[in-house]
């Protein structure tokens, strides 16, 4: 059997109850629940984050985020993350000959401090392995509101330069911004962080000048990002390659293209997430038409679990009705609950892959690394495999139990350990409800310990009654962490328990 393909398709905050083959019943997913008809279904999957940077650094590098104090949400200028000499994951796959590209949502850095927008920018994703990139620089709520293609930003005017600038009060007064032009506005915020510089009616975090002809237009985005990942499959059918489809949705600004404006009644989240739907029919059909469905191993997930209100009156809360986007479990982003980092994931490869099946297997996103380079004939080095581990098995349904243990973290690189059915979280300072978002944090001064084949929904903190294991569960942490443990973590005395 020749090397296979592999494209990741990645979703931006669906939860686990976001689709109709996880559950939900009001929000229709035909396209991906065809894909798990075809293919396998994870029910103990894990993003490695609770929030976006820092669970797509681990994607890329099979490093747990804490490892680098870098790896949080960051702003839309800031420095690339990824060390040039860090191993990657399509830098692997490229050693075995596989062309590699990143198409979409980007948001782990650009440049090494100072972002030339205006200019050539390195480092890029073309630094760290991937041989194509057409990505946004961060999110589609952050400016500067453009794509950059390679190491340029794409349909700049060179007389209409780009300026960025993070922080303080607005240093463009010519340019509207939603806290001082709300008449603006087509969109409302309901925070104060987006409504700074107006895009496209909607106010987004930081304040740009300049760009008009580079500036992208939301309710095409998807189209435009999808084409872009048609034509690198097209075109390197002949070798094998590693594809990043990172979807922007449904991440706010949620403003779906006129074909999905209205179509599930459950306002843009919902539609936003058709139109996610969509994007993943198109590119399965597309394999096919090209001949490659069987030599492409197809993976669909989430950066981190859902939110509803994240910045934008959008309505995501009062059109939600029964549908429950995290499903049976508590929390979402942010939250060091379940909610915020087990996610929905399918894998699709036919001739390897048994479809209709269903997997329990714990997994971690941190594992492609390793899966990948082995299926792809890459070597990597014991030592150069970071977090990493090899579930070959588990991806193609042949191990049906997967890691011992993983680590998971919320916002703040608050960690969480997993073991079997066992979910630890130690203590942590901090507000119980996270900002105005309606979201449990899982701060709590006390350990919590729950068993998930009990109380899959963590409501029940049974650590008091079982002291035993929050001790070994403590010590598999701090253990974990070995010399680098997140900022601002100490060890954990639970003698007390």
């Amino acid at each position: 059997m020749k090397l296979p393909n592999f494209i990741i398709i990645y979703a931006d905050d669906l939860g686990f109850g976001d689709l109709t083959c996880y559950g939900a019943s009001e929000l229709p997913t035909p396209h991906l629940d065809q894909m798990a008809e075809e293919g396998m279904r994870y029910t103990n999957s894990y993003a490695t984050a609770a929030t976006c940077t820092p669970s797509r650094y681990s994607l890329l590098t099979g490093a747990y985020p804490w490892r680098n104090k870098d790896a949080q949400i960051l702003p839309g200028d800031a420095p690339m993350i990824i060390g040039k000499d860090e191993r990657t994951l399509p830098g692997t796959l490229r050693t075995a000959g596989y062309k590699t590209a990143v198409i979409g949502k980007w948001h782990i850095g650009l440049g090494d401090g100072t972002v030339d927008w205006n200019g050539k920018i390195s480092p890029c994703p073309l630094d760290v392995g991937f041989d194509q990139s057409y990505v946004m620089a961060a999110t589609n709520d952050r400016v500067p509101c453009v794509f950059v293609d390679g190491r340029v930003v794409d349909n700049l005017d060179p007389n209409d330069p780009i300026s960025v600038v993070y922080g303080g009060e607005n240093p463009f007064p010519e340019v509207p911004t939603g806290k001082d032009n709300p008449e603006l506005l087509t969109m409302k915020h309901s925070d104060q962080q987006h409504y700074d510089t107006i895009v496209n009616g909607v106010g987004r975090i930081g304040f740009c000048r300049g760009g008009k002809s580079a500036t992208w237009d939301d309710e095409t985005m998807t189209e435009v990002f999808l084409e872009r990942a048609k034509k690198f499959v097209t075109e390197n059918k002949e070798q094998p390659f590693f594809l990043y489809y990172a979807l922007h949705q449904p991440h706010v600004p949620r403003i779906p293209s006129p074909r999905f404006a209205g179509a599930t009644g459950k306002g843009p989240r919902g539609d936003v997430i058709a139109e996610l739907d969509w994007c993943v029919g198109e590119i399965l059909a597309h394999l096919k038409a090209q001949g490659l469905d069987e030599d492409t191993i197809v993976v669909f997930s989430s950066d981190n679990g859902p939110v509803l209100d994240d910045g934008y009156d959008d309505d995501a809360r009062e059109k939600c009705g029964a549908h429950k986007p995290a499903g049976p479990l508590r929390g979402g982003k942010y939250s060091m609950f379940d909610g915020g980092s087990r996610v929905p994931m399918i894998v699709r490869a036919p001739g390897r892959v048994e479809a209709g099946s269903e997997t329990p297997a714990l997994f971690s996103h941190a594992d492609f690394l390793a899966s990948f380079a082995q299926m792809g004939g890459a070597n990597i080095p014991p030592e150069e495999a970071a977090d990493s581990q090899d579930m070959t098995g588990v991806l193609l349904g042949t191990d049906t139990v997967g890691r011992e243990n993983l680590v998971t973290e919320g916002i703040g690189s608050k960690t969480v350990v997993r073991q079997g059915e066992w979910v630890y979280i130690p203590p942590h300072e901090g507000p119980a409800i996270f900002g105005d978002k309606g979201i449990e944090t899982g701060n709590s001064p006390e350990p919590q310990l729950y068993h998930l084949g009990d109380d899959i929904g963590q409501r029940v903190n049974i650590a008091k009654s079982n002291t035993d294991t929050v001790k070994a569960l403590n010590a598999l942490l701090e253990s974990i962490h070995g010399d680098t443990p997140p900022a601002g973590y100490s060890p954990t005395d639970v003698g007390s328990v």
